[in-house]
């Protein structure tokens, strides 16, 4: 079933037609420049939608699993372990990150309110088949993109990032409803932070291709250099692990995109 978030009606709509124990929210307009240049598709979708749908959370009384982003921690260079906004005055760097925040602001508002249970999520660099290239995704599929059509690109120097194969979020996802702790709010990181160059050179490795196209620069503007998730919770709670490294889960990401947009 279709639906616009940010259309009160149409949720409303969707929810009585059916009854949900629990619902995993994870619409969203993502990215940091895709809320530079549509900021009101943006804010109308994250913040708008979200409270659309804790609106109905407060009325049917399901479980609620919502799904943020490690871009709310924003310019903390620390270890990033889930209390920090507690303890840490955090200036979020960009649109995408503060409605992110404000979407759990809202989300433990309402749980102070009106008693709606919701576990939190904050996703770090989930990547794997099933992402299609746009301008405004992450890097692994932007790269991934323009090397399979030999467009240029460019790897920015002593940026880290870790990597978190799709498989491994979906368990994790999964798991949280055999422990649902309401109110609680997991990191689903990986352990280790790989250099960008590494993950380029991988994928370059992967499609048989030099990096004549790469343009090699030392830092990315208005975002941290590196990101380094504490997830013991979600090891503790969710049984989150990482089973499939880069080296694995980087060819299996690039295969797709060669049947996907007939390179094979």
């Amino acid at each position: 079933m279709r639906c616009d978030v940010s259309v009160y009606r149409q949720v409303e709509r969707l929810f009585e037609s059916k009854d949900f124990e629990y619902v995993y929210h994870a619409a969203a307009e993502y990215g940091r420049w895709n809320g530079e240049d549509y900021y009101e598709n943006l804010w109308l979708t994250n913040a708008v939608g979200t409270k659309n749908i804790i609106r109905m959370q407060e009325r049917r009384r399901f479980r609620m699993i919502f799904f943020s982003s490690a871009e709310v921690y924003g310019d903390y260079d620390g270890v990033m372990s889930e209390d920090v906004m507690d303890r840490v005055p955090i200036r979020q760097m960009n649109d995408y990150a503060i409605s992110k925040w404000v979407n759990e602001l809202q989300i433990m508002n309402s749980s102070k309110m009106f008693g709606t249970e919701t576990v939190r999520v904050r996703l770090f660099n989930v990547y794997g088949p099933g992402e299609h290239y746009t301008p405004y995704r992450g890097f692994v599929p932007r790269f991934i993109y323009k090397a399979l059509r030999d467009e240029p690109y460019t790897v920015y120097l002593g940026h880290k990032r870790s990597l978190e194969y799709i498989d491994d979020i979906c368990r994790a996802l999964a798991n949280i409803i055999g422990n649902f702790k309401p109110g609680e709010v997991y990191n689903l990181g990986g352990d280790e932070q790989y250099e960008i160059k590494y993950i380029s050179d991988l994928i370059l490795r992967a499609l048989g291709k030099g990096d004549s196209e790469v343009t090699y620069e030392e830092a990315e503007p208005f975002t941290t250099r590196v990101k380094t998730p504490d997830s013991a919770k979600a090891k503790r709670d969710l049984g989150f692990r990482i089973t499939v490294k880069p080296e694995d889960g980087i060819p299996k990401t690039v295969d797709w995109f060669k049947k996907v947009y007939g390179f094979e």
